[in-house]
């Protein structure tokens, strides 16, 4: 049909895509970030230190993509705290990894139960697009909350299967920069990492993407900051999108996104926000519903 959406040269031989949940298909990173941030800055102010946890550097460089007992220990590490591990039992607290962790995640489910968390309109288009082509999509998340916020997203009919924290920590798989998750998502789809797509935001799931030899490693830079693309093609990446919807084009080839081949391709654009406040009212409504 003239005008339909058509998949940007970069996928057009992709056999399945893995995409990362938290940044990719939700908009639910900043949900996170703040999350920690209360958390990590009470621990800070609790040892005396006064560099507060920044919410969109320390999240990306720390924090983001991985496991919350590695993202944790990995900040609180680069502050020069060496806190207990603690107990599975430990409260919200400051006095070890695990009380830090239990007020990240006291502070996340509040404010999901408040507001709830959007999908990326780009994202779901782009799901759409694959599904019609009978591409098999699968998302991951080191979150064990990531099925219940998919399916309350209403996006869980367009993925084949779900790789979340839970199912990471029931088979034993390290958290990235490790390409587990992904490798195990590219298994359950049926085709070799070197036949599907990576699309991450986070550096530490670009990193994993390219060590698991997946053929096509997406970054999505949400954050547009003057150095983002540059790490994610640093990390790995061999497409920076703005959003992923840009990795669709009109029949006939118009569209952001360009090249040849997948390391040649290179793809800049309007940020995701600026993309989705031209959505209909209608659209917004159909492809961007709460999960509660």
């Amino acid at each position: 049909m003239t005008g339909a959406p058509a998949l940007a040269p970069c996928l057009r031989t992709v056999r399945a895509v893995v995409l990362d949940t938290d940044g990719v298909i939700l908009d639910s990173a900043g949900v996170h970030a703040a999350a920690w941030k209360g958390a990590f800055d009470a621990c800070l102010s609790a040892a005396g230190i006064r560099a507060p946890f920044d919410a969109v550097d320390d999240y990306r460089r720390y924090v983001d993509g991985r496991s919350r007992e590695d993202g944790a220990v990995a900040f609180l590490n680069a502050r020069g705290l060496d806190l207990p591990f603690g107990d599975p039992g430990d409260g919200p607290g400051t006095a070890t990894v695990r009380a830090v962790m239990a007020r990240k995640e006291q502070l996340f489910t509040r404010r999901l139960r408040e507001h709830g968390v959007d999908v990326w309109p780009g994202t779901v288009r782009l799901l759409h697009a694959l599904t019609a082509r009978r591409v098999p999509c699968a998302a991951v998340s080191a979150s064990r909350h990531a099925w219940d916020l998919l399916t309350s997203a209403g996006v869980l009919g367009l993925l084949r299967t779900v790789v979340d924290g839970n199912e990471a920590h029931r088979l034993g798989l390290p958290g990235k920069p490790d390409p587990a998750l992904f490798l195990e998502a590219a298994r359950r789809l049926g085709f070799p990492a070197r036949d599907t797509a990576v699309v991450e935001d986070a550096l530490a799931g670009v990193e994993a993407g390219r060590r698991g030899g997946f053929g096509l490693v997406i970054g999505v830079d949400r954050t547009a900051g003057p150095t983002s693309a540059a790490e994610l093609r640093g990390h790995g990446a061999d497409v920076v999108v703005a959003d992923p919807g840009e990795l669709l084009t009109e029949e006939g080839g118009r569209g952001s996104a360009k090249g040849t081949s997948a390391r040649e391709t290179s793809v800049t654009g309007t940020s995701a926000k600026e993309a989705s406040a031209k959505e209909t009212s209608a659209d917004r409504t159909s492809a961007n519903r709460r999960s509660g």
